[in-house]
């Protein structure tokens, strides 16, 4: 099999596909769930890709929805196989966030607002090491390591030649302030991200504490986007325990339109290295 495959998007594209030959059938999920003797909330999971779906259950959608070109059929089949397949990153164990993983690893673009750390994409090793290390409670070594490798493979798709990932991102202030791990590690930090604002498929943007209240008071979130069209786009938002994915048009128009407010809010991407440069300078007085 294909080393290219991503079971994430496969999932995705897939339970796209069955939701749109559901509603040309007329049906609804929970008269798919009655019929073939299944919960609504399993028709739902496949629809939405958020589980795998086994050959078996897209030959019988397909009977229930009267599909009969078999080449339709067997091409749908071909991916419920390839979306049973292991992304890369579960070679490292119990990895959080792996249906983000996926849909990154497949994206065209994210565009990201963090409130309180540098994101995920951006943080040298030192500063990843503190971040998994000093916010998730009671984690063994073996998974702060592995937790760590997963974060920096993740930033390949910056470099990626064959299509490297365009990264959006806008940060508040307390990003450049807030020390993690120590002075020095948050000057190599801001140093190593003004370098990447310099690429010509990253923007940094930092919105200062005096641009006041904003449509990212509400906490972080990231716009996934893919290659497939303007209208296929995620909306993620991570939470410590169990995170959301908005796939909703509406909900997707309203972070949006929220990020557009952000980035207008925001200074423009010299300003921010200023900024930034700046902190920088603060971090080396703390630390002499």
């Amino acid at each position: 099999m294909a080393a290219s495959i991503n079971p994430t998007v496969r999932r995705r594209r897939l339970g796209a596909e069955l939701r749109r030959l559901r509603q040309i059938s007329g049906l609804k999920s929970m008269e798919v769930a009655e019929r073939l003797m299944i919960s609504q909330p399993k028709v739902s999971h496949m629809e939405n890709g958020r589980r795998a779906i086994s050959p078996r259950d897209v030959r019988d959608l397909c009977v229930l929805y009267g599909v009969s070109d078999q080449e339709v059929v067997d091409a749908l089949m071909d991916m419920a196989r390839e979306s049973g397949t292991r992304g890369w990153w579960h070679a490292y164990g119990d990895i959080p966030q792996s249906v983000y993983i996926g849909l990154e690893a497949d994206a065209a673009s994210v565009h990201a607002y963090e409130p309180l750390l540098v994101p995920d994409l951006l943080q040298t090793p030192a500063y990843a090491h503190s971040v998994i290390g000093e916010t998730v409670p009671r984690l063994t070594a073996g998974q702060a390591d592995a937790r760590l490798k997963v974060r920096l493979r993740r930033q390949h798709r910056i470099y990626d030649p064959a299509g490297p990932l365009r990264l959006w991102a806008v940060l508040d202030e307390s990003v450049l302030r807030r020390v993690v791990g120590s002075p020095d590690i948050m000057r190599e930090q801001l140093e190593h991200l003004n370098a990447l604002g310099a690429e010509p498929n990253v923007t940094v943007q930092v919105l200062p504490f005096t641009g006041g209240a904003h449509p990212g008071l509400s906490g972080r979130f990231s716009l996934v986007r893919f290659a497939d069209g303007p209208e296929a786009a995620v909306v993620y938002l991570e939470r410590f325990t169990s995170d959301l994915y908005l796939e909703k048009p509406s909900d997707v128009r309203t972070y949006t339109v929220m990020y557009a407010h952000l980035q207008a809010r925001a200074l423009d991407p010299g300003s921010s290295r200023r900024l930034i440069t700046d902190a920088v300078k603060a971090h080396i007085a703390w630390a002499g």
